[in-house]
């Protein structure tokens, strides 16, 4: 597993915010692990802090904003986007007013900042959201949806679908998150000309030009009309011919997606883990992306701990044979048959349920049941391989369990089943003790969890 990561030093940028349109100094500085991204609204008393998690989005018009404790941080999308993409885990984000600068529209300042100061390792290891069956998310009201599926990295697709002889159907992709920097950092935010009159009325895009935003005209509007918003804008009034792009021409033919594709992973930033899939939108907006990052918190709250995935296919890190010298287990009692993930502090391993095991005779002849004390001992077997892997001549150490806490049966497990287990080591070895939390999955599901308390002594 990738390790979490943080910068090297402070950035420092400021600009105007696009909606306020006052003048903000903003500073990202590095964060101890687990802390994730964390805006600080250094202008306020006692530099009251907002979590960058989607439960505190409260506003998604035009842009994402967050609040907790009546404090507001807005348009965070951008600055979202390049710390998730850039590889960014854990930060503070400080800023003097409630929004974050617009800059030039697009991500790129982040991403040449992060890039000049750099980013450093932390010692820990990063949790992934690994997506294990189809997500679909649908928002009827603006035809938008957004899937994701099962893959072994992250990437993105975008699809665009607007009523513009000028955008049309557009479509962007990143299959790669490293060629972000190059490909979808500079893409900039854009705006239609018939819409700038609702928005300043809504007191919005205060701060928004035609050098943080690609304007686009459309469909044919007064003169009279023109000069109106124009005013409003306090900004002169382009003499306009044609349809098209006022003031700047697009850095790409597909430059509008590329952009909803930057704000949809700034938005996604919000689920607090990195993603583990392929993610497919269609007229993708901060209202669905939200709601989207909204519901897998929700999961992840329930589900306590990441689906480990497991591919048949590939080689195991231990086979039985490995399993033996380590553990002192043999038939009928050795419950692992192999070990497919190891880290410091866990170890993710299988055990293939089959009728002909000697338990079904009894338990039960006519509807086998794979016992619940089995399962919890299968766990305490995968944490006595997590344990003896760490040690030099593990041959000499024998594992024994003091205590079994809070032990959940959810489901049944039954022959034919795949139970794969995760089992974590919930604080560093002491004494020979280790606290241990132990969890077996079938089908992506949590069946069976339970917390140990292990010895590791010496064999005499």
């Amino acid at each position: 597993m990738a390790k979490q990561q943080t910068l090297c030093a402070p950035i420092h940028l400021d600009g105007k915010g696009l909606h306020s349109g006052a003048h903000i100094n903003l500073t990202i500085t590095p964060a101890n692990v687990n802390t994730g991204y964390i805006f600080e609204r250094v202008d306020l008393d006692g530099c009251p802090t907002v979590p960058a998690l989607a439960e505190f989005v409260y506003n998604t018009t035009r842009s994402t904003s967050l609040k907790t404790n009546n404090v507001e941080v807005h348009t965070v999308e951008h600055c979202l986007s390049a710390l998730y993409a850039m590889g960014i885990d854990n930060c503070i984000i400080q800023i003097d007013g409630d929004e974050i600068p617009i800059l030039d529209g697009s991500s790129q300042p982040f991403v040449e900042a992060i890039s000049k100061v750099g980013i450093t390792e932390q010692d820990a290891e990063r949790d992934e959201y690994i997506v294990t069956k189809k997500i679909v998310y649908k928002d009827d009201s603006n035809k938008s949806e957004i899937i994701i599926l099962p893959d072994d990295s992250f990437s993105v697709e975008v699809h665009l679908d607007y009523d513009s002889p000028i955008i049309g159907n557009q479509y962007a992709t990143l299959d790669n998150i490293q060629d972000y920097a190059i490909n979808i950092a500079n893409s900039r935010t854009f705006v239609f000309v018939n819409e700038l009159e609702q928005l300043l009325n809504a007191k919005l895009i205060k701060g928004g030009d035609l050098n943080n935003a690609l304007v686009i005209y459309d469909k044919q509007i007064e003169r009279s009309q023109l000069e109106h918003v124009a005013n409003l804008l306090k900004h002169p009034c382009p003499d306009i011919v044609n349809l098209g792009y006022l003031s700047k021409t697009p850095k790409y033919n597909n430059e509008p997606a590329r952009h909803k594709l930057l704000d949809l992973i700034g938005d996604l930033a919000l689920i607090g883990k990195r993603i583990v899939g392929k993610v497919i939108a269609k007229r993708p907006g901060h209202a669905v992306n939200t709601a989207l990052s909204k519901k897998i918190r929700k999961e992840l709250k329930r589900m306590e701990v990441s689906t480990p995935i497991y591919n048949p296919a590939i080689a195991p890190l231990m086979d039985v044979n490995r399993i033996k010298q380590l553990l002192p287990h043999r038939y009928p009692f050795l419950l692992v048959d192999k070990v497919i993930n190891t880290t410091a502090n866990t170890i993710v391993t299988v055990k293939n349920v089959t009728f002909n095991e000697m338990q079904f005779l009894g338990h039960f002849p006519n509807e086998p049941v794979m016992p619940g004390v089995l399962q919890v001992e299968a766990l305490a077997q995968s944490a006595g391989l997590l344990v003896l892997s760490q040690v030099e001549h593990p041959e000499d150490y024998s594992t024994y369990f003091l205590k079994i806490n809070n032990v959940k049966f959810r489901d049944k497990v039954v022959p034919g089943d795949t139970m794969v287990m995760k089992v974590l080591l919930t604080s560093p070895i002491r004494r020979g003790l280790s606290d241990i939390k132990g969890f077996v999955f079938v089908g992506g599901k949590i069946v069976t969890e339970a917390e140990m308390v292990a010895q590791i002594s010496k064999k005499k």
